[in-house]
């Protein structure tokens, strides 16, 4: 999609204003939403306390089929909180995208960024890194990432370790822009064509509906998938598996 950017400079480097609106507008959500359903907490939970409950249970238990029950204690939060903000930055460009007279869209999701997703990637890959180190020490960490389970797969492990970064990061995006473009596509070359207006608006409305409705469940897919990648990363590097 050609759509025009609002960027702007900072010590030599290129910033994008809708990637930087759009997450802060997803931690923001993910902040306001998680302190809602916190207030008030209390032994016989509510309905807000039951929502944040079962999603905390949910992501509890992708960790929990992944690692040692240690680790799944320490990285419960953590795999709750990538979670939450993967989902809710999959389905907002479906959900509410904000285009400006001067053709820039300011919202969208920010998951459809290809340096949003590798950000991502890095983050989850540094902390899987990290818990090997401390695990097996440093000495083991190295020897579990590129001699294991023998020495001549150097070369192997080494184009592993870069083939996990590119796939977390691109499956990711992969999924989100093609769902926002073909949704993009659907709206501008069926809703509103030059001949058949009304019968063919009447006809692209469930299309839309459909693809729409697709997209919002690819969107939880992927949010679960990049979860459950990085408890598997963690894993491995902790010499678990």
């Amino acid at each position: 999609m050609d759509d025009p950017m609002a960027t702007f400079e900072f010590l030599g480097l290129t910033f994008d204003w809708t990637t930087i609106i759009s997450t802060l507008l997803a931690m923001a959500i993910v902040v306001i939403v998680s302190v809602v359903l916190t207030r008030n907490l209390s032994v016989k939970p509510n309905k807000r306390q039951n929502v944040i409950e079962y999603l905390l249970d949910f992501t509890n238990g992708i960790v929990g089929g992944q690692l040692s029950k240690k680790q799944a204690r320490q990285f419960g939060l953590f795999a709750f909180t990538l979670f939450f903000f993967i989902i809710v930055s999959n389905e907002m460009g479906l959900l509410l995208q904000i285009k400006l007279g001067d053709g820039v869209t300011y919202i969208k999701s920010p998951t459809a960024n290809p340096i949003v997703t590798m950000t991502l990637a890095i983050m989850s890959l540094m902390v899987a890194h990290g818990m090997g180190v401390q695990e097996l020490g440093f000495k083991g960490y190295i020897k579990n990432m590129f001699f294991t389970p023998y020495a001549w797969m150097l070369p192997l492990n080494i184009i592993e370790q870069l083939a996990n970064f590119l796939t977390l990061s691109l499956r990711l995006f992969g999924n989100i822009f093609a769902g926002e473009m073909l949704l993009t596509l659907v709206a501008n070359s069926l809703a509103w064509p030059g001949h058949f207006n009304g019968l063919w608006s009447v006809l692209s409305l469930p299309i839309e509906m459909v693809w729409q409705g697709f997209s919002l469940f690819i969107g939880a897919i992927q949010a679960y998938v990049f979860v459950i990648l990085t408890g598997v990363f963690i894993s491995q590097l902790s010499g678990n598996e």
